[in-house]
């Protein structure tokens, strides 16, 4: 056993938590800079740039939809109408590489609000629910497609094992990876010698060796073989706790490297949760089922994003949330490629 993970026996203390931003709107996943300044994915088609002052400007191209559109539960969860911006990540200059989940394609956003489509079909085929980007430090994006089903949520039921793992490099965009359960989030561990790989639809996590050529090795379970909610985002903290939110059941729970399974933070809904989880057990998910479960500090937490000038504050994403609740942990997070990065302000 790794001795002194100093995660083991901590919890959120809720009363510390404070919230950042306002009338946010579907803050999936969250970009944090070394100045402070955050950048929270935005249902009006673009992004929310957060300053360290609190101020707030929404970046958006100028045909994205009316700030004050309303937006009812089906189209933008279930349908997925309109642009929604879900992964991003940063490239080198500060532009923001953009998995579309809404448009189901893959976008570069200026720091300005200009997008250009780099590409919605691979292999001849239509993209599917593109879900997150992730940039390593030879330069590459990987890219996770969730499913090819329409409505995405049939696949939930169907256990359809349709999700794939793309990479982009000088060589263009190629599938190197397919067969998962609902692919979400990747990260990579401190060497970017694996992958690792949220399967929300199987609730595990899964792991592959990442090759010189960007091609990935056999595939392997991460932790527990079956996580007690559907796991959605997660991130290495510096220890190699792996954290984790649990969409919908709103729970953040951690991976130590021994493999325990350590609850964070619990802020579900217990009898809605059971219901969920009898469902998805008995394959009869409906999206009423699935609305009715959520909590009331990040409803449908989706993400974590460690930040700070020392990366000891935790921010929270979300589908359903206007804010972003963060907290301070007791170990810093493990420093994404972009850190040391001088991006315009």
């Amino acid at each position: 056993m790794v001795k002194n993970n100093p995660l083991r026996g901590w919890q959120v203390d809720r009363a510390a938590i404070r919230h950042v931003g306002q009338n946010l709107q579907r803050p999936e996943c969250v970009l944090a800079e070394r100045n402070g300044t955050l950048w929270a994915a935005d249902a009006r088609g673009g992004a929310m740039r957060i300053s360290t002052d609190g101020q707030q400007q929404l970046v958006v191209p100028f045909d994205a939809a009316s700030p004050d559109a309303a937006i009812d539960f089906d189209s933008r969860y279930v349908q997925s109408h309109g642009s929604l911006p879900n992964g991003m990540a940063f490239l080198p200059g500060g532009e923001i590489v953009v998995a579309n989940w809404g448009t189901d394609s893959v976008d570069v956003m200026t720091r300005e609000g200009q997008v250009r489509r780099l590409f919605d079909r691979l292999d001849g085929e239509p993209l599917g629910k593109a879900n997150f980007v992730l940039r390593d430090r030879r330069g590459r994006v990987w890219l996770t497609v969730t499913t090819r089903m329409n409505p995405w949520t049939d696949s939930i039921n169907a256990r359809a094992a349709d999700g794939y793992i793309a990479v982009i490099d000088e060589k263009g965009p190629r599938i190197v990876a397919d067969g998962f359960e609902g692919t979400n989030e990747i990260r990579m561990d401190a060497a970017e010698e694996w992958l690792y790989v949220v399967e929300s639809n199987a609730r595990r996590i899964s792991r592959l060796q990442v090759r010189a050529d960007g091609s990935l090795g056999t595939r392997e379970v991460y932790g527990p073989s079956k996580l007690p909610g559907f796991p959605d985002g997660f991130a290495f903290d510096a220890f190699g706790n792996l954290w984790v939110t649990l969409v919908m059941a709103d729970r953040l729970v951690a991976i130590t490297p021994d493999g325990e399974l350590l609850t964070l933070l619990d802020d579900g809904n217990p009898e809605a949760t059971r219901e969920l989880d009898a469902h998805y057990e008995a394959r009869t998910l409906t999206p009423e089922i699935m609305a009715a479960a959520c909590g009331t500090l990040a409803p449908w937490m989706a993400s974590l994003t460690f930040g700070g000038p020392d990366l000891q504050t935790v921010y929270l994403g979300s589908l359903r949330g206007t804010t972003l609740p963060s907290f301070r942990s007791p170990v810093p997070g493990l420093a994404p490629v972009h850190w040391n990065e001088d991006f315009p302000t």
